[in-house]
């Protein structure tokens, strides 16, 4: 039934989005040098590692001095990139690892190995299932950039609080799954990208 579902709102909005997903790539290629997407290597269900998907942000290798992205003015976001992010449409090219399979539009957001590595073996039950695009952490950390952006060492923030905080938000939501959760935590999420 979720993956169905899963299938279902994907491809809706894939089709509604494509217009402004033309333009969005056209104001990428033609602001900064580099391709459209960035494909950045994630820990999906049962610790299988696949490429997550999103309009590129950043300048070309930005994450070589570093995989947090430490407040909305980091130097390395471009210009039309402060926008995706702040929109959060930089996101939307992750419906197309919904419909590879890789995600589910609802589900614990997928971490780097890097980080997965410092789970806890209970923490590790997350992994248990397929990533997300939106959960319950993303709605109440919808502003980590802000959050480790504002942090005297954001790295240690992240890992020592915020992290575990995420990871238990997922362990309670793997615990009630069901669509009308999905449908609950998908309308809270879309609430928040409007009012900001």
């Amino acid at each position: 039934m979720k993956r169905i579902f899963d299938i279902s709102i994907s491809t809706i909005i894939l089709v509604v989005f494509l217009p402004f997903g033309i333009l969005i790539s056209i104001l990428i290629l033609t602001t900064s040098t580099g391709g459209i997407f960035y494909r950045q290597e994630r820990i999906g269900r049962h610790s299988e590692p696949f490429k997550l998907l999103k309009f590129r942000t950043m300048k070309v290798n930005a994450d070589a001095s570093g995989q947090l992205t430490v407040g909305m003015r980091d130097s390395r976001i471009t210009k039309v990139g402060y926008f995706l992010r702040k929109t959060k449409l930089d996101e939307f090219p992750q419906f197309i690892n919904v419909l590879l399979g890789q995600m589910s539009i609802v589900g614990p957001r997928p971490e780097v190995q890097k980080y997965v590595e410092m789970y806890t073996k209970e923490q590790k039950r997350v992994l248990e299932v397929k990533p997300g695009i939106t959960d319950y952490a993303s709605i109440e950390y919808f502003r980590e950039n802000e959050i480790l952006g504002n942090a005297e060492d954001p790295e240690k923030a992240y890992i020592e609080e915020i992290m575990p905080a995420k990871i238990a938000l997922n362990m309670n939501y793997i615990e009630n799954p069901g669509i009308t959760q999905d449908i609950k935590i998908m309308w809270k999420t879309f609430v928040k990208i409007i009012k900001r």
